[in-house]
C-alpha cells in the first residue's frame, strides 16, 4: 500500500501527529508493536502544559479534558517540617492540567477512528528502508500473520526508545548522550480521593515523594527506592506507611488517606537524547529521540512540542515542496528538548536522596531558595507550566 507519512507507533506523538497532518489533508498510516487495548491502558504521564493544552484545544480534541481534568494552579514543595505552594499563575501566568495519559491517547484514538485513521495494531517484525532516498518503504507482519510493505514519502518514528525507528539512524551519524540515575521509583495507583489540592513533590531523609492524582477519587503516589527493587518486596501496607512518614512529616493537620491499591510498578530514571532527530527522511519524535526523569512532567509534553513542529514542517515538504522547515525540525527541536532535559536533571537531583550528606545538605539549601526567593520560584513555574510551543 502507498500513503504519505508512514507513523510508526500509536501512542500521544504517533496519534496526534496524524490528526495535525490530516487537518491539513495528508494521509497516514499508523502502526503499532502493541494490541489497541494495551495503547488504551497502559499508565503513564498525568501532568499537561499550558501549552498542550492550547494545542489540544486548537485542533478539537479539548473538549472532554476541559470536563473531567483538573486546573492546577501550581504545586507543594516541602521539606520536613515545611510545606510551600508555588502559584505558577502568580509566577509566570500559566497553569497546568492533571489529565492522564491514558485520556489523551483515548482522546485521539477516538477522534481517528472518527476520521477513518487506517492502523495497523499487533504488528512484529517492522522494518524501515532505504530512508536516505524520496521513496522510504517499511515493512512488518500484521495481526494476522500477513506481510504488509507501506511505502511513503516519510517516515515518522514515534516508536519509543524501543521501536526501530531510533536504530535506523547509521551509527556514523547518531550521536547520544545518556544519564542513569542511582534511583527508581515505586509508583502506585490507588482508589483513594487526593489527600491534597495539588501536587505535593516531598524531599525526606529516606527519600523522595510525591502525591499525585488522576481524578476525585484516584490518586497516583511515588516513593523513590533503589534500583532493581523488586515490587514484591513492598507489600501494601509498607507503601502506604512509607508515603505517610515522607508525606506527612512534621506537617500538621494533615493526614495521608490510603486505599485500595489497584496498580503498582518500578520505573528506573535516566535521561536520554539522540541526535539528530532527522535523518533522510525519517524523523524520530518523542521517546524516540529522548527520555526524560518523570520528577519534572516533561515526557508526555516534550512528544507533544516535537510533533507541534513536525506536522508544519511535513505539511510544508509534501504540500508545497518546501523543505525549509524539514531541515530545521532537528536544531529547532533540540533547543526545548535540551532544555527539559535540563529541568528534568535539575529537579530530579534536587529533590532525591544520593546518600551523601553534604549533597543533602545542598539540596534543602536549594529547596529553601526556590521556596523564598520568588526568582527562584519563578525558574521553576516558567519550566514545569512549560514554555510557548517553538521555544
Amino acid at each position: 500500500m502507498r500513503t504519505e507519512v508512514a507513523v510508526i507507533g500509536a501512542g500521544p506523538a504517533g496519534l496526534l501527529l496524524s490528526h495535525l497532518l490530516a487537518e491539513q489533508g495528508v494521509e497516514s498510516v499508523v502502526i503499532e508493536t502493541r494490541t489497541q487495548e494495551y495503547v488504551l491502558s497502559r499508565i503513564r504521564a498525568g501532568i499537561l502544559e499550558h501549552s498542550t493544552v492550547d494545542l489540544l484545544d486548537s485542533v478539537g480534541l479539548g473538549e472532554r479534558l476541559r470536563r473531567e481534568g483538573q486546573e492546577h494552579r501550581g504545586i507543594h514543595l516541602q521539606t520536613p517540617g515545611e510545606r510551600h505552594h508555588l502559584d505558577f499563575v502568580d509566577l509566570c501566568g500559566r497553569s497546568v492540567w492533571v489529565y492522564g495519559q491514558t485520556e489523551v491517547t483515548r482522546d485521539l484514538v477516538d477522534a481517528r477512528e472518527a476520521a477513518g485513521q487506517q492502523f495497523f495494531y499487533g504488528v512484529t517484525e517492522t522494518a524501515l528502508h532505504d530512508i536516505e532516498t524520496d521513496s522510504p518503504y517499511v515493512t512488518f507482519v500484521d495481526a494476522d500473520g500477513t506481510e504488509q510493505r507501506v511505502d511513503a514519502a516519510v517516515i515518522a518514528g514515534c516508536d519509543g526508545s524501543f521501536g526501530p525507528s531510533r536504530a535506523a539512524i547509521p551509527d556514523s551519524v547518531r550521536r547520544t548522550w545518556e544519564r542513569v540515575y542511582p534511583y527508581s521509583w515505586l509508583g502506585i495507583l490507588a482508589d483513594v480521593a487526593p489527600s491534597t489540592d495539588e501536587l505535593i513533590y516531598a524531599w525526606h531523609p529516606d527519600g523522595f515523594a510525591m502525591h499525585s492524582m488522576r481524578s476525585d477519587t484516584v490518586s497516583r503516589l511515588y516513593l523513590q527506592v533503589p534500583n532493581g527493587t523488586d515490587v514484591a518486596d513492598w507489600s501494601d501496607d509498607r507503601v502506604w506507611a512509607a508515603l505517610s512518614t515522607r508525606l506527612g512529616a512534621g506537617i500538621d493537620d494533615w493526614t495521608l488517606r490510603s486505599g485500595p491499591i489497584t496498580e503498582k510498578s518500578v520505573l528506573p530514571m535516566r535521561s536520554y537524547v539522540q541526535t539528530p532527530m532527522r535523518h533522510g527522511r525519517l524523523f524520530l519524535a518523542g521517546d524516540a529521540a529522548h527520555i526524560v526523569p518523570p520528577t519534572g512532567a516533561k515526557g508526555l509534553n516534550l512528544a507533544v512540542a516535537d510533533v507541534a513542529l513536525l506536522a508544519p514542517a511535513l505539511i510544508s515538504l509534501l504540500r508545497k515542496n518546501d523543505d525549509t522547515l524539514a531541515d530545521a525540525y532537528s536544531d529547532s527541536a533540540l533547543r526545548r528538548v535540551w532544555r527539559c532535559t535540563h529541568f528534568s536533571w535539575w529537579m530530579t537531583t534536587m529533590l532525591h536522596r544520593s546518600g551523601d550528606p553534604f549533597d543533602a545538605q545542598l539540596q534543602l539549601s536549594q529547596l529553601r531558595w526556590v521556596a523564598s526567593s520568588t526568582a527562584g520560584a519563578t525558574g521553576l513555574a516558567e519550566n514545569y507550566a512549560g514554555l510557548p510551543i517553538g521555544l
